[in-house]
């Protein structure tokens, strides 16, 4: 049983599940009760067996305009004092980046179909995943610096990660369009589809390539890269070395080469 949201759909089909932000009449702004539900919804694919790989997507004309401007007068009401306020906003930004840290820290990987705009916190949201792919009419924007505030929940900490120092520095410190073509070449997403059609079957037919794997070593993949991402050479190569120790299935692995052998498919558990 999928759950139900008030701001995304759940779909769940041979082991992919398909969340899409469900917000259309806003353009999918992030309002509290979205980021809230997206926390909740990847904690729930992470548990459940079944699901082996996550494309999150969003049904509308846009991807996500970012954060709801409604909730910029609920973030400090009712504190006064300097202080006081201040504590609370920390809080409350804590509280956001922790619910798309959801995104990363989900054991699956996870896929962004992009379509038409995706700006602010919408680009927050894409650098969580671990592939981005989009559609020719798709534009990326660091838009926080437009509004007179500094991006804080991820965009600077991990897009740097993605592409290079000095132009994540020109895009956070301008808040200019990137268009599909630019973020192709930028190696912000890794293929650019005509249209969001064609780009939801190429995307789910990764998905399902992905899904088709043994599920236990795409999770120690991931778990290795976000890792070695934040580690030196030598520390990641220690822990890999660990890792497989304990968690190397030699049952999938005997799977895997007998399926090759008589060319075939794996037929892995959960």
């Amino acid at each position: 049983m999928t759950p139900t949201y008030e701001t995304l759909t759940v779909a769940l089909n041979e082991h992919i599940a398909l969340i899409e932000l469900n917000r259309a009449n806003k353009a999918n702004a992030l309002n509290a009760v979205m980021w809230r539900e997206l926390e909740e919804s990847f904690r729930w694919a992470d548990t459940i067996a079944d699901v082996r790989v996550i494309v999150l997507a969003a049904q509308g004309k846009h991807f996500c305009s970012g954060l709801d401007l409604s909730m910029f007068n609920e973030l400090v009401e009712g504190e006064t004092e300097a202080a006081r306020k201040a504590e609370k906003l920390r809080i409350t930004i804590k509280q956001l980046q922790g619910n798309l840290n959801a995104i990363e820290q989900c054991r699956k990987p996870v896929l962004a179909a992009i379509h038409s705009s995706c700006i602010g916190g919408g680009v927050d949201m894409v650098c969580c995943c671990d592939m981005r792919y989009c559609t020719r009419d798709a534009h990326f924007s660091i838009k926080e610096i437009d509004m007179g505030m500094t991006a804080d929940v991820g965009t600077l900490q991990r897009l740097p990660k993605l592409i290079s120092d000095g132009m994540t520095r020109e895009l956070a410190f301008t808040g200019r369009k990137v268009n599909a073509q630019e973020a192709l070449r930028l190696g912000l997403v890794n293929h650019v589809y005509d249209d969001r059609e064609q780009l939801l079957e190429e995307v789910m037919g990764i998905a399902s390539l992905i899904a088709s794997k043994s599920p236990i070593a795409v999770r120690g993949v991931k778990e290795m890269l976000l890792y070695s991402r934040d580690h030196s050479v030598i520390d990641s190569l220690n822990y890999v070395a660990t890792w497989n120790a304990g968690m190397l299935s030699v049952e999938d692995v005997l799977k895997s080469v007998d399926a090759q052998q008589q060319n075939k498919q794996a037929d892995y558990e959960d």
